[in-house]
């Protein structure tokens, strides 16, 4: 699929792991899964008055367009601008917004554990509160979870996927990240700091507890839901940088806290003896002897 990169954006060229196809690992047992009837949608907002109710109101119509029943808890994690009155007044024209609070201690990780605890869907994408990611990929990723898998990654360093005004310096240190975290875990996953992914409920129950309270929340949960033995498959998504407001993610303050997230995950790779991999779903009844 192509990417929607426009003309005269400035744009990162797609990188194209390995022979360019899907980067899937085990196929899911499609006979086996359960039938998906609700999407949450998860979004972590600090401080994003100037642009939270249009992500609300653009992811809101796409799926709204799409058929797809959901919901959008956003969890307001300690703003002190307006965020919280904007929302709180959007869900009064828009039901399907389901407003948190984080009443504290404060962090992107804990924020969105929060929205975790909350939501009632049978699958979830954790997204982005600046429109950086564009809700006609949160349609890909449901129909993708549709298909049986029980995660789905975007990827936008692949063929089809694309980046549109990413800061030069945050791209160089997400690259040697994530060329590190692939090598490590022999995986061909290829933007896995991301926080842009799609899980069924099974998932997250499979992946706690959750420690990451900040950024590295973006690596435990995909790596963990690898390690731990579900499914999952990679999509090429875009991302455009945010146009109000100031991002959150220090570099220099995570390194650590990432770097102690990976080890942490890879020491359970390797180490655990597969104490917290997923038991083996049951064969269908056709395939009983």
């Amino acid at each position: 699929m192509p990417s929607d990169i426009p003309t005269g954006s400035t744009a990162v060229a797609a990188e194209q792991p390995g022979d360019g196809g899907p980067v899937t690992a085990r196929q899911p047992a499609a006979a086996t899964t359960r039938e998906l009837r609700k999407l949450s949608v998860v979004i972590p907002a600090r401080d994003e008055e100037g642009c939270i109710v249009s992500t609300v109101e653009h992811l809101h119509l796409e799926l709204r367009m799409q058929g797809i029943p959901h919901e959008i808890v956003v969890v307001d994690d300690g703003s002190t601008d307006s965020t919280w009155r904007l929302l709180e007044q959007t869900a009064g024209r828009i039901s399907e917004l389901a407003p948190v609070q984080n009443p504290g201690p404060h962090g992107f990780g804990r924020a969105i554990q929060r929205g975790l605890a909350a939501f009632t869907g049978d699958a979830v994408v954790i997204m982005m509160a600046d429109e950086s990611d564009d809700a006609r990929d949160v349609v890909r990723y449901w129909r993708k979870l549709e298909e049986g898998w029980d995660c789905v990654f975007g990827s936008r360093f692949m063929k089809g996927g694309g980046v549109i005004d990413y800061p030069r310096v945050k791209l160089f240190f997400n690259r040697l990240a994530n060329w590190f975290v692939k090598v490590l875990f022999r995986i061909r996953l290829n933007d896995t700091t991301n926080a842009f992914k799609a899980y069924r409920r099974e998932v997250i129950q499979g992946c706690l507890p959750i420690l990451a309270p900040h950024f590295n929340i973006t690596v435990e949960l995909p790596l963990k839901a690898i390690v731990r033995g579900y499914t999952w498959t990679v999509i090429p998504i875009t991302w455009r940088n945010r146009r109000t407001g100031i991002a959150k993610l220090k570099i220099r303050e995570m390194g650590s806290r990432y770097f102690f997230i990976v080890a942490y995950v890879w020491l359970e790779k390797y180490f655990s003896r597969g104490d917290y991999r997923r038991p083996d779903p049951p064969a269908p009844p056709d395939a009983v002897a």
